[in-house]
């Protein structure tokens, strides 16, 4: 990433909103912009929601994995605003093969350090999960307060959107797919 582009960006934008960069207050502010963008929203994102699955494990165990509850925030690629929500991630494991629970964690924060859309990245995360793990199925849901709608344009604060992608078992078995449901 080009730290002097962003800061460049930064200090053009004020700069067009007719700011005072010389008030003390804005001064650093192009700098702390960058430093923002570059160090935590898009810190991960020349890696791939894939490369985080690495750990597995032979377990003695073939029933549902649930984590649920996974906090993120990613930013709207239309507008360059938060959306902030938590994620939950069920996989069936294949052959008693399970991942660390780390990686699950890890595989939604690289998801989202990047400019996204909470649609594809609930199938990328699923896609991601079904092809590592290769698991009986996967059930993916996002559920996101999306700044855009909050903060600017319809103004519905607390207004939440909920995304799934499901594949495998969960797509074909009613009474799997709704047992995940009423847990999570």
């Amino acid at each position: 990433m080009d730290r002097k582009k962003v800061e460049q960006g930064a200090r053009l934008l004020m700069e067009g909103l007719d700011l005072d960069l010389n008030r003390e207050g804005l001064r650093d502010t192009p700098q702390r912009i960058a430093s923002m963008f570059i160090e935590d929203f898009f810190r991960d994102i020349e890696r791939e929601p894939e490369d985080a699955i690495t750990a597995f494990f032979h377990a003695d165990y073939d029933e549902m994995v649930i984590m649920r509850d996974i906090p993120f925030h990613s930013l709207c690629e239309h507008h360059l605003l938060p959306f902030i929500g938590a994620a939950s991630v069920v996989y069936i494991p294949r052959n008693k093969v399970v991942v660390g629970a780390s990686k699950l964690a890890r595989a939604v924060e690289i998801a989202s350090s990047r400019p996204q859309l909470q649609e594809r990245m609930t199938s990328q995360l699923a896609d991601v999960f079904m092809k590592k793990l290769r698991p009986h199925g996967v059930l993916v849901r996002l559920d996101a307060e999306h700044l855009c709608m909050t903060l600017r344009g319809i103004y519905k604060p607390g207004s939440r959107m909920v995304t799934t992608a499901i594949r495998g078992i969960f797509r074909t078995d009613l009474a799997a797919r709704n047992e995940v449901f009423s847990i999570i």
